[in-house]
């Protein structure tokens, strides 16, 4: 090891490094490549690694291929019975050729499978897809994702500030979001409505609110989250802060699911006005990590200057770390944070700190069924 990589990494265990560049030097060697893909003990662990480095160059072309199924509904069409091919080029406006090109894809990637009879119908991968209106609206959403990963460099070094994301979040470029009319939050209000539900729902079964009285939801959109809490708990009252523009669309759709006398919707900056006061549980859902750490303290601040000594603080949202869910926050929410020009994925124990910092003790994490949606952190107000 190099005499300034050691003096960089300081003192802990040289020789683990020393293995780790031996390691790295041996699997980038294509002799041994070579000779570990033929070697039975080893030959699995090479063929998997294999797999995973194709999927990293192709993951482009899945995700187009996906999306290709769900604009062309051939998962909705194939969700109450299998389709021959005629039907499906019928449906589709596909000819035969290229929609045997899309069935093979789609089969390959698991979203659909052969019957009997020359028949296809949908394998349990793509039965999950179509039911899930959040995850379908998001692939559509990612037309403007894309358009600004055509030059990551140029997002990584700051160059590229006009991107398609920070156009859409419309409170990302306004320096006073509290202006900001209902039709120019209207948009992404809809798709995070469209996508709670199952944040929701991992939320419910991770936290019981059925001790509380009063939920404040801060950021909390059009209500979609304080509305399937609301449901869950029929004595729980909810009130949803947000946006001026985002509280009116709130209101609306309260009234129209029926909810508007347990749900009720304010309007505000939550970084500078005063919240609503009494509630006994505060939620911040897919909130924070829109936003740089000396936001994210001045919202906590002036969370727990209006709150009484042991209100719950609940903070819902995707976090860095290891596996799957680490692997969206950090591989995929950064740089989305990053096209839309603020923001970050963040660990548990740095939310911890923050929370800390701005007043709150005795935070615990309870376990959630799909880390990778959502992860709970509470907290008391000191």
């Amino acid at each position: 090891m190099p005499d300034a990589v050691r003096a960089e990494l300081g003192k802990p265990e040289p020789l683990i490094e020393r293995l780790r560049c031996w390691r790295d030097e041996l699997l980038a060697s294509p002799g041994f490549q070579q000779w570990a893909s033929g070697f039975p003990l080893t030959r699995w662990v090479a063929r998997r690694q294999a797999a995973k480095l194709f999927d990293l160059c192709a993951g482009f072309v899945y995700s187009r291929v996906l999306k290709v199924c769900v604009e062309l509904r051939l998962l909705e069409n194939l969700r109450e019975s299998p389709h021959s091919m005629a039907t499906l080029e019928s449906m589709t406006g596909l000819q035969t050729e290229p929609l045997r090109t899309l069935l093979d894809a789609a089969q390959a990637l698991e979203l659909i499978e052969r019957r009997k009879g020359g028949m296809y119908g949908l394998a349990p991968l793509g039965a999950s897809l179509v039911g899930n209106l959040g995850i379908l609206t998001m692939i559509a959403h990612h037309d403007l994702f894309y358009d600004d990963l055509q030059d990551p460099i140029g997002l990584l070094k700051g160059t590229r500030q006009n991107t398609a994301l920070k156009a859409y979040w419309a409170y990302a470029r306004s320096e006073s979001p509290a202006g900001l009319p209902s039709s120019a939050v209207g948009e992404y209000s809809r798709l995070m409505a469209e996508s709670q539900p199952m944040i929701a729902g991992e939320v419910l079964r991770a936290y019981d609110f059925s001790r509380h009285k009063l939920l404040l939801d801060v950021g909390g959109g059009e209500g979609a989250f304080a509305a399937a809490v609301a449901r869950a708990n029929p004595k729980l009252r909810c009130v949803v802060f947000d946006l001026p523009g985002v509280a009116e669309r709130a209101s609306l759709r309260c009234a129209e699911t029926g909810l508007a006398a347990r749900v009720t919707a304010l309007g505000g900056d939550f970084f500078r006005d005063e919240l609503p006061w009494g509630a006994d549980i505060v939620s911040l859902v897919r909130v924070l990590h829109d936003h740089d750490d000396q936001e994210v303290c001045t919202l906590l601040r002036n969370i727990r200057r209006q709150l009484q000594p042991g209100t719950t603080l609940l903070i819902a949202e995707p976090m860095s770390g290891a596996g799957a869910a680490g692997r969206l926050s950090d591989a995929y929410l950064s740089f989305y944070l990053l096209a839309m020009g603020q923001g970050r994925a963040r660990t548990r124990d740095h939310l911890i700190e923050l929370l800390s910092e701005s007043g709150f003790g005795r935070a615990r994490t309870p376990a959630v069924g799909i880390p990778m949606l959502t992860s709970v952190i509470l907290a008391d107000a000191e």
